[in-house]
């Protein structure tokens, strides 16, 4: 715990030692580390709606024993046309190519996999089984994501953070210009985005210096979501 703990304060301070709007002056700034928002998502406490946020949903022994794992998994580098980003993929259930807008069945949730979507369903209120695609982004030094929002094939997006603290960035356009959010990523947590923060924010991941791995778990749309 005392590891877990000095983790956090890492991830606190590269997000200046709180959480919320980052457009100046937030009306009210939670501090992650202390208590936490009784409704995340409220418009009353700053979060986009359809936010949430789960500190803990791996303990410090079982995110070591999951990053040794995903260590050994061939993770190929992430194509988008004729471009080749830095971080590298391996996608599990269902996968979507970039390279031409297909999207296809993959290989299934390996067994050792399982218990961790397990894990993030609990978490999210889902089943696993709900967690249909299933994603694993290796970020070396230097790699980070830009601002997007997820392709429409998918629904909720639940985003498990391993191995080094981030930031996840989320900004919406207004008629005034961006609003934006932040919210500080300690290792072993969680976030999901529904409903509003997955439809009308956009969300990305700033490059760190150092090896982080996240899995991200999404659920399907329509026809393909009850198939």
């Amino acid at each position: 715990m005392k590891a877990r703990a000095a983790l956090r304060g890492s991830c606190s301070s590269a997000a200046q030692g709180h959480i919320g709007p980052v457009t100046p002056p937030p009306s009210i700034q939670p501090d992650l580390f202390g208590a936490a928002p009784a409704q995340p998502g409220s418009p009353d406490e700053g979060w986009p709606a359809g936010l949430a946020f789960h500190p803990d949903v791996l303990a410090a022994d079982e995110e070591a024993s999951l990053l040794a794992r995903l260590a050994l998994l061939p993770v190929e580098p992430f194509r988008f046309q004729q471009w080749t980003g830095k971080r590298r993929v391996a996608s599990f259930g269902w996968r979507y190519d970039f390279t031409d807008a297909s999207f296809a069945a993959a290989q299934p949730v390996p067994d050792w996999l399982v218990p961790v979507q397990e894990r993030v369903a609990a978490s999210a209120g889902l089943t696993a089984a709900d967690l249909a695609q299933v994603m694993v982004t290796r970020y070396d030094p230097g790699a980070g994501i830009g601002w997007h929002r997820d392709r429409p094939v998918f629904d909720e997006v639940h985003g498990l953070s391993l191995g080094t603290p981030a930031v996840l960035r989320l900004r919406r356009r207004t008629d005034a210009g961006f609003e934006r959010f932040a919210l500080p990523l300690p290792p072993g947590s969680l976030y999901s985005l529904r409903g509003t923060a997955r439809e009308a924010w956009e969300h990305s991941i700033a490059p760190i210096g150092e090896l982080r791995w996240s899995i991200t778990f999404r659920t399907l749309r329509g026809a393909l979501r009850r198939a």
